[in-house]
């Protein structure tokens, strides 16, 4: 019995090392050879993804709603109280892409995305307009929350109302929509400066031009038209209020309109995305200069610098909007400038950060990215990782826009590439071993036997009902003590009188 479950712990481990370590790799190297990802077309990762991430997010938005968890987040807990919104808004315009692409005739995702994700589209819409969740705007600005600045929140409120009603058109809460984009844009346009702020005295001009962004697709399930506007909301990023070196700040006071702070790889990489909808000609122009004075190549990877060369900042430091900046690559930067370089027609750009990408987030055999998940927050927002990454490989090029291909891979997918496999490729060949000695062994000695059979079903159990309460990590862990045992003691391994510790 002892041979037998030593032999089952066995092939455990060389279950994990194959889905932990075999797996993941060579997911992401099939999905790098995807033509689709160095020139225009929807990768089929993004239908994998889409496909995997649409039901976990559906079951989450509405377990989140009636929880009612949001009204108890506290109000400077800033991934607690906007990731869980921010997510949303990336996972409807994911669909968005989709469904376009879908339209266009690329039906390699199965089901229609508006049919498929349809629970999804509607929990999501939900959530963003929950009042719960605006609690927490609510303590910065107010009952009149709606009509008074608060750009971001309002932002998303437009953009989830925008999206549900361009895949469903069923009519959700279109006089809020309505509400929203009439008020939003005239308190805009009535501004000396041309922006507003996210919070008191916080004006972020990468939520002004995503909610400008928002308003011109709204214009297109309302049948208004903001064009006009537009056009002269430009003036909030340039001239005086944009940076030395023409770019829109990360921070500005949006009652003079002066930058508050230098231009930073996570707010040009975001506006990179939101700015080809509204001044093609000058968001191909920033694009240049973004790439121009913030792409890089060190330590074996490329991908857009947090702070450009000439301003002497932090290569190693991390906050909530930037993330992890490791030797001067920005993680949000590079993230979000991959979903940029594809709107900019840039593939020789988004190529190699989508695989840097692909290989680094650990694409689980059930779906789940392992690395994007690790860094959203686990209790509030626990998919906003998955549904950025979904994002950004689903983000087309902008129509007529110049498309550059691309198809070097730089050293470091390579590199990451040996990381994955090493683990791997010892835990099969420390599995295996186990199995062939303890299969040679003329006897095997357990201390304590009993406790330790006990210990090991009850672990492996334990495991089990984890997992299926949807505690996948906490189940990971359980399993790996669970094969611990049971222990053996020394004993004779051959007849030449080998002796070995058996775990």
């Amino acid at each position: 019995m002892i041979r037998k479950i030593i032999c089952f712990n066995s092939l455990i481990v060389l279950a994990l090392a194959v889905g932990f370590f075999i797996y993941p790799p060579v997911r992401a190297w099939l999905d790098i050879r995807d033509p689709a990802l160095r020139q225009p077309g929807m990768p089929r990762v993004a239908w994998r993804l889409y496909h995997s991430l649409t039901p976990r997010y559906a079951a989450w938005a509405r377990e989140r709603v009636a929880a009612g968890r949001a009204a108890e987040v506290d109000r400077d807990d800033i991934s607690g109280t906007e990731w869980p919104l921010f997510g949303s808004a990336f996972y409807l315009w994911s669909l968005e892409n989709l469904q376009a692409a879908w339209d266009a005739g690329d039906h390699s995702g199965g089901a229609e995305p508006r049919v498929y994700a349809r629970e999804a589209i509607q929990a999501t819409a939900e959530l963003v307009v929950d009042p719960r969740h605006a609690t927490w705007v609510k303590k910065h600005w107010g009952e009149n929350y709606l009509h008074r600045e608060n750009v971001f929140y309002r932002m998303l409120v437009i953009a989830a109302l925008t999206s549900r009603e361009k895949l469903l058109h069923d009519g959700f809460r279109q006089d809020l929509l309505r509400d929203q984009v009439e008020t939003f844009a005239a308190e805009l346009d009535a501004s000396p400066t041309g922006l507003l702020d996210d919070y008191p005295a916080q004006c972020y001009p990468g939520d002004v031009m995503a909610a400008l962004m928002c308003i011109r697709r709204a214009d297109a399930v309302l049948g208004t038209d903001h064009s006009q506007f537009i056009q002269r909301a430009l003036r909030g990023f340039t001239g005086p209020q944009a940076t030395p070196e023409g770019l829109p700040p990360y921070a500005a006071n949006a009652k003079t309109g002066r930058p508050e702070s230098a231009a930073r790889g996570c707010g040009n990489s975001y506006m990179g995305l939101t700015a080809p909808e509204l001044w093609p000609a000058q968001a191909q122009s920033w694009f240049e200069q973004y790439d121009k004075l913030f792409w890089q190549h060190r330590i074996s990877a490329v991908g857009y610098r947090e702070y450009p060369v000439a301003l002497a900042a932090p290569d190693w430091t991390m906050d909530v909007d930037a993330g992890p900046v490791i030797a001067g690559h920005g993680v949000s930067a590079s993230a979000f400038g991959l979903g940029a370089a594809r709107k900019n027609g840039r593939f020789d750009r988004a190529y190699p950060l989508a695989a840097e990408l692909l290989i680094t987030v650990g694409e689980l055999p059930n779906g789940v990215l392992a690395g994007p998940r690790l860094l959203s927050n686990v209790s509030d927002a626990p998919l906003l990782g998955e549904a950025a990454v979904l994002w950004q490989l689903s983000v087309p090029p902008e129509k007529n826009f110049p498309i550059k291909t691309g198809d070097r891979l730089p050293a470091y997918v390579y590199v990451v590439t040996a990381i994955w496999l090493l683990p791997g490729l010892i835990l099969i060949w420390w599995a295996l071993r186990s199995v062939r000695r303890i299969r040679r062994a003329p006897e095997v000695t357990v201390w304590f036997p009993r406790f330790q059979l006990g210990l090991w079903s009850g672990l492996l159990l334990a495991a089990v009902i984890a997992y299926f309460l949807g505690h996948l990590l906490l189940g990971i862990a359980l399993l790996i003590f669970g094969v611990m045992f049971p222990a053996t003691s020394r004993n004779t391994a051959s007849a030449q009188g080998d002796r070995y510790l058996e775990t």
